[in-house]
């Protein structure tokens, strides 16, 4: 056989090394001092992704797995397959912590070894010296949103399909448990007159398996004084009639005078939307939907008229962003602390720092958070208040180290 000529393998392999000469390229375009400093952040920066990574995976899944191991008979290699799949979403966690303790040890050290104060000492102002650190944190701020809307939702539900056909459980790509929706809209009296608009119909069924609803109870109260109740062991979206199909049940229907009539039925239509099957494809945590998966479930929750769930999703969708701006914001008081002169930081205690400051901004968070929800604050304030006040926070200390 007539070998090719080893150019002939460097053309057409060629392709895979564009990308890293275009990225060496650019890397060499930087100028010194930031090539400098970023290669003096990358090595606490790979250490404190692994701590928190480690110390976070350790806590919410690798305990569990090794109980399932034995309890459950979980087999080993399906439960490396499970943690695999779901380190995306503590990597996402870790990235912002990350930042804030590599940039707090990397410039401590060079506070400590005097090269900062030599560097200030030929005119290059501190503001001049974070800056790649806050270059670096642009990248783990990208790299974290595109880690948490692209990756982790899928991961996490692979990350349970395979858990749940490792333990010999029926698995459907189609499922949901204790579907709930609740449609507002107009009351009417018996002469057809909207008088009021409150919760006019609530939709529960047990589960959602292969298109089906199983034991489902429905409660309408669109006629003023009427309560109906509607009963069934299955039912199913009926596309051509754009109605439900309840099979096998009974209605139970409660007058304004206090009389009650009942009547049981194979198969009835009733007049509701499809948003309760849209509902049950969706997540219920919202940490595990894509944005786009988000802003559909608000909708739902918008056009039921349950404003609650409505706003709590606006809230959840802001945060989509604001997750990922903490790198940016734990870049900016790290280096700003690091930096300021005379600081020694070990690794012990830029550890310390790092959780106490962010235990400060989650705790923020998770306040603004619940005023949103609640409706006191508007979604897009109660999202970002915690990022600029923590950025405000971050350039007064990036001013008291410039001096």
């Amino acid at each position: 056989m007539k070998k090719l000529p080893l150019a002939s393998y460097q053309n057409s392999f060629g392709f895979l090394n564009r990308p890293w000469k275009l990225l060496l390229s650019r890397w060499k375009k930087l100028p010194l001092l930031d090539r400098w400093i970023l290669g003096e952040l990358f090595s606490p920066l790979v250490f404190a992704i692994a701590a928190f990574t480690v110390v976070s995976l350790s806590v919410g899944v690798m305990f569990d797995l090794v109980r399932r191991i034995v309890e459950s008979g979980l087999p080993i290699f399906s439960a490396v397959k499970i943690l695999g799949l779901k380190l995306p979403g503590f990597l996402v966690i870790s990235f912002p912590m990350a930042t804030l303790m590599g940039t707090l040890m990397a410039y401590g050290t060079l506070s400590a070894n005097s090269e900062l104060k030599a560097l200030r000492s030929v005119g290059i102002t501190t503001k001049r010296i974070v800056a790649p650190a806050l270059l670096l944190s642009f990248f783990m701020t990208a790299m974290t949103f595109f880690f948490n809307d692209f990756i982790v939702p899928n991961a996490n539900r692979n990350a349970e399909v395979t858990l749940q056909r490792a333990l010999g459980r029926a698995i459907s790509t189609e499922k949901g448990d204790d579907i709930i929706y609740s449609r507002f809209g107009a009351i009417s009296s018996s002469n057809n007159e909207d008088l009021r608009k409150g919760l006019a119909q609530l939709f529960y069924a047990r589960e959602f398996r292969r298109g089906e609803m199983n034991d489902v109870t429905v409660l309408d109260f669109s006629r003023l004084g009427y309560t109906q109740m509607l009963t069934s062991k299955k039912a199913l979206w009926n596309e051509k009639e754009a109605k439900w199909e309840f099979l096998d049940g009974q209605i139970l229907t409660r007058t304004p005078n206090g009389s009650s009539t009942s009547a049981v039925f194979d198969r009835y239509l009733y007049p509701l939307s499809s948003a309760p099957l849209r509902i049950s494809k969706l997540s219920k945590d919202a940490n595990n939907m894509t944005i786009s998966e988000a802003i559909e479930a608000q909708k739902l929750y918008a056009e039921a008229g349950n404003r609650k769930e409505a706003r709590r999703m606006k809230v959840r969708i802001q945060e989509k962003f604001t997750l990922p701006m903490a790198c940016l914001v734990f870049g900016l008081i790290g280096s700003s602390l690091g930096a300021k002169p005379n600081s020694r930081t070990s690794r012990s205690q830029g550890f310390g720092i790092s959780v106490v400051l962010i235990l400060m901004y989650y705790v923020l968070s998770f306040s603004f958070s619940s005023l949103g929800v609640k409706g006191v604050l508007m979604p897009f304030v109660a999202a970002w208040c915690p990022v600029f006040i923590s950025l405000f926070s971050g350039g007064l200390l990036l001013q008291q180290s410039s001096r």
